[in-house]
């Protein structure tokens, strides 16, 4: 059961990551005064989200293999936080 749960934690924080990446996007390039500022905003916060749902999926895959799955890894660990912390600095930066 432990497994099935973490797999769809896994998938609701890939939602959550999806919406805020694209939130993001579309506010810095229809929102900035400097168009090539928004397009450089917009394609990092595309390419932490890209990062992130790689990290994901193999968390995924990993999960509904087994009955008991390897704990994750550490870099995958990391690589997953700091997605998140891009994606949310990249959220604040477009607020501010």
């Amino acid at each position: 059961m432990q497994p099935e749960r973490t797999r769809l934690a896994w998938r609701r924080t890939t939602l959550s990551c999806t919406v805020a990446a694209v939130l993001a996007a579309r506010q810095a390039v229809h929102g900035g005064d400097v168009p090539e500022a928004g397009v450089l905003g917009a394609a990092l916060s595309l390419l932490v989200w890209v990062a992130f749902l790689v990290v994901a999926q193999r968390r995924i895959t990993a999960l509904g293999r087994r009955t008991r799955p390897d704990p994750l890894a550490a870099r995958a660990a990391l690589a997953a936080a700091l997605c998140t912390v891009a994606l949310a600095g990249f959220g604040v930066a477009v607020v501010w």
